[in-house]
């Protein structure tokens, strides 16, 4: 019997809307089949398109269960938001009541279910990705976890979705004052709309599938998000100047529906655990040694990409260190210490 619902799910999209997170559920349960593993069909909902980490992470894993499991348990991946309409927000949604059964999200993202999910995306929380990667192995999933437990969400890990950079088409920006007045699309988000505020750009708010057009109509002067995202939204064709700052780390977070994972044996469990964990540390890997060749590919078709040193950041950081100071306050101390801040 499947316990994923694939496209048709769509079509329950007011159901599941109306019954507030708490409502009409999944499907059935799963039938073991009579091997080590239960023989289920899961669907995996990711926001990007096909080239995208969180898509190339789905897709490394359901290859690794259907590997592992001899073809019981299957995943089949679904990008842009397929099942909730292009919208990552209902996407998210639809994982916490059961329209999809797996899924991998933004923090930024998850935002919009409990806005401490942001907490690590604090500009300038992590100097690395081998410091975010201990912290988040650590005691920062088991936050995400239990913030995410009460939404009818399991944990299962996480991986990079990159330093945020800023691209835009009216100016190099290597200092404070160059971002007074730049229109920016930033994710809804309170750190992200209070940092731009601070450092005199004009932040908007804006789905990712709009971003391009409204960059080509001058809607807005840029964005900022990870090298690989600006590279696979081909930010690279429509955008003059690159700033490499890192000011704010981005992760995605592998979840699965809690009554789906609940729903599976032991063995499925710990086979889809020990995939996922994988899978994580795939992308993770691959998006740091992707880095490096990106921005030398930016370069390379024209950008002018500005790399700021200590003393230039030094400038950003105290330019929004009051901003700092009141998300830290707000997101309280006891998510703070969970990522050492």
């Amino acid at each position: 019997m499947r316990v994923g619902k694939r496209i048709a799910a769509a079509a329950l999209a007011a159901c599941l809307l109306a019954a507030s997170l708490t409502g009409c559920g999944a499907g059935g349960g799963a039938s073991t089949g009579g091997g080590e593993y239960q023989s289920v069909n899961l669907a995996m909902a990711v926001n990007g398109t096909d080239t995208q980490i969180d898509s190339l992470v789905a897709n490394y894993f359901a290859d690794l269960v259907m590997e592992r499991s001899g073809g019981a348990v299957v995943v089949d991946v679904f990008p842009n938001d397929t099942l909730a309409g292009g919208n990552a927000t209902k996407g998210i949604e639809y994982i916490a009541v059961g329209g999809s059964d797996l899924g991998a999200y933004a923090t930024s993202v998850l935002a919009n279910l409990e806005p401490k999910m942001s907490v690590a995306t604090i500009p300038w929380s992590f100097t690395s990705y081998q410091q975010a990667r201990e912290v988040i192995d650590t005691t920062g999933g088991a936050y995400y976890a239990e913030l995410l437990a009460a939404k009818g969400i399991t944990y299962l890990g996480s991986f990079h979705n990159g330093f945020r950079q800023l691209t835009n088409s009216k100016r190099p920006v290597t200092k404070p004052e160059d971002m007074q007045g730049l229109k920016i699309r930033v994710p809804g988000s309170a750190v992200y709309m209070n940092t731009f505020d601070a450092l005199g750009a004009n932040p908007t708010a804006m789905s990712w599938s709009e971003v391009f057009t409204a960059i080509q109509q001058g809607t807005i002067d840029g964005q900022e998000n990870g090298c690989s995202i600006t590279k696979s939204a081909k930010m690279d064709e429509i955008q003059k100047y690159m700033t490499i700052w890192n000011y704010s780390y981005e992760n995605d977070l592998f979840l699965v529906n809690t009554k789906i994972w609940e729903s599976l044996d032991e063995n499925t469990q710990a086979l889809i655990q020990a995939c996922a964990t994988e899978a994580c540390n795939w992308g993770r890997d691959k998006l740091e040694a992707d880095e490096a060749a990106l921005i030398q590919g930016f370069r390379d078709v024209g950008m002018q990409v500005d790399e700021l040193t200590e003393e230039q950041l030094a400038a950003f950081q105290e330019k929004v260190s009051g901003v700092i100071a009141e998300l830290k306050e707000t997101y309280g101390q006891e998510a703070c210490a969970a990522f050492g801040l």
